[in-house]
């Protein structure tokens, strides 16, 4: 069990789309432990492997401490999505962008498929808020981060924001 460091936008790791894992052996298993560990010490709800250097389609989602929707607790290995409908709008912060929000539309409601941790392949129907954390979590390991699902307008104001922050801590 380990905390890792996130890695912070604009490393190209967040850019790039993640490996399909072939076996779950135990680095597997000992990375999804650091990943839970890792997202806990952050305070979020979701994570990507990618975030913590790792380019493997494995994402690790509990939406326990968000009180506005059932708690769930998911590894998912090689995520894929079947079916997605509707949308919501959601305002979402992301580990790799520490203190930016964006407003972000995305489905309401989404039907895919993954492997869990024993390496059974399993079909999920999610609905509202985790349905936008495993959204947000695919995006990522498609190289996808949530600035690239707003207008440029809206991307530039946010990334000029961002990089105020950034120089802020810095000096901090």
């Amino acid at each position: 069990m380990a905390v890792r460091k996130v890695v912070k936008f604009p490393n190209p790791i967040l850019k790039t789309p993640t490996l399909k894992v072939d076996v779950i052996d135990e680095s597997v298993k000992k990375l999804v432990e650091d990943m839970f560990d890792t997202m806990y010490a952050e305070e979020g709800v979701g994570l990507a492997a990618n975030q913590i250097g790792e380019p493997l389609r494995i994402m690790v989602i509990d939406t326990t401490p968000k009180k506005e929707s059932p708690p769930l607790k998911l590894v998912l290995i090689n995520p894929e999505l079947l079916h997605a409908e509707g949308t919501i709008r959601y305002k979402e912060g992301c580990l790799s962008f520490p203190g930016l929000s964006l407003e972000v539309e995305r489905y309401r409601k989404v039907r895919f498929k993954a492997l869990d941790l024993q390496g059974e392949e399993k079909e999920y129907e999610l609905e509202g808020f985790p349905a936008i954390v495993f959204q947000h979590e695919l995006d990522h390991l498609n190289g996808v981060t949530f600035i690239d699902r707003v207008s440029s307008l809206k991307r530039r104001l946010a990334l000029e924001k961002y990089y105020k922050l950034q120089r802020q801590h810095s000096r901090g």
